[in-house]
């Protein structure tokens, strides 16, 4: 057993060494700085630590990466760079490209300002993230990838822009096999220097390009949560464009489908001849026809290019009656013996499931 003097030698050694820990001033630890591929942000208000994570101004992180936000009654919803994101003030779940997520610390709000986890808004746009603890510097990195141009703004001086878009800009539609299409106008579009990409996944060899616009029906159901298409080529002149537009869907598994269609596949038909065919009531109908250009066949789904110029391709949209039927009559200005490919697209109009495209060779007797 330890003796009294041992004891007291101890216990004074201990008060010692609190007495100096007290007395030693407190090293501050230097502001944190956030970088965006090399570049330094100046960010108002400062990072803030919390828990041993670096939280960031809301729009400070999301608009420095390409995305955008909406924030009300303590939602926060974020879109960009192909993925979506969503945080509540003070919970620790998250939604990341509809999935729901974990994070150790909830974002909150100080004074006027909301936070959020600069790590996990980073990795959920796509980016990685390393932190130099002894500089204290957060280096985000987006794989060279810089923000898409916004939407419907020339790049390159292009007046391209889309219309008649489906699903409308920032409409939810049920199904998750969604028709997915747009008009171009402004202008004559090269068909074969159109690109589309769906989440940045490219899937422009499944869908039809001509000169007027595009259509997609989708080969696998999407996810559930928000979905960005983004469409670039280049106009007649050359002058490039870029451009992007988001929807929701849901969990609808809905399909329509199209048949008792005229003429039939391999039919000889005039410059001038009627379609017509038969879908789901009030369907949203687009019959697309024009000069056979390049097909290829990926998964079992044809994509196809429609080419020959505006007026060698033609393009319809109509509504099929409250019976299903629908009819259009197609004037093209193809020569004769010139071989076309006729695509007809249809959309449900309760779910906006897309049905399986018909895709016909016809030829101008």
């Amino acid at each position: 057993m330890a003796s009294f003097q041992q004891r007291t030698r101890s216990a004074f050694a201990t008060l010692v060494l609190l007495t100096l820990m007290l007395a030693a001033p407190a090293v501050a630890a230097g502001p944190v700085s956030v970088q965006v591929n090399g570049n330094t942000l100046n960010l108002n208000p400062a990072p803030s630590e919390r828990a041993g994570r670096v939280f960031v101004p809301l729009r400070g992180v999301f608009e420095n990466l390409g995305a955008s936000v909406v924030y009300a009654s303590g939602v926060i919803n974020a879109t960009g760079r192909g993925h979506t994101v969503s945080l509540r003030i003070g919970s620790q779940t998250a939604t990341v490209d509809g999935q729901q997520q974990t994070i150790d610390v909830a974002p909150f709000i100080i004074g006027a300002s909301t936070y959020v986890p600069l790590r996990f808004v980073s990795q959920a746009l796509g980016a990685t993230v390393n932190y130099d603890g002894t500089n204290r510097i957060v280096a985000i990195s987006t794989n060279g990838n810089a923000p898409p141009p916004p939407a419907n703004t020339p790049s390159s001086g292009s007046a391209i822009s889309l219309t008649d878009l489906i699903p409308a800009r920032g409409a939810s539609v049920s199904s998750r096999t969604p028709t997915i299409e747009a008009r171009f106008s402004g202008g004559n579009v090269d068909p074969n220097s159109i690109h589309i990409y769906l989440d940045d996944l490219d899937v422009t060899n499944d869908a039809t390009r001509s000169p007027r616009g595009f259509t997609y029906a989708p080969r696998s159901p999407l996810q559930s949560g928000t979905h960005r298409i983004r469409v670039t080529g280049a106009d007649a002149n050359g002058g490039s464009f870029n451009r992007s537009w988001s929807f929701s869907s849901g969990t609808s598994g809905g399909q329509t489908s199209i048949y008792n269609v005229r003429p039939t596949d391999g039919a000889q038909v005039t410059n001038q001849f009627v379609v017509a065919g038969r879908t789901t009531p009030g369907s949203h109908v687009t019959v697309q026809v024009g000069v056979s250009g390049e097909r290829s066949t990926i998964g079992g789904i044809i994509g196809s290019i429609l080419s020959g110029g505006q007026t060698n391709s033609a393009s319809y949209s109509l509504t099929a009656d409250g019976n299903g039927y629908f009819t259009t009559q197609v004037n093209i200005g193809a020569p004769s013996g010139s071989s076309l490919l006729m695509v007809i697209n249809a959309t449900d109009p309760q779910s906006g499931a897309t049905a399986t495209p018909v895709r016909e060779s016809l030829s101008i007797r």
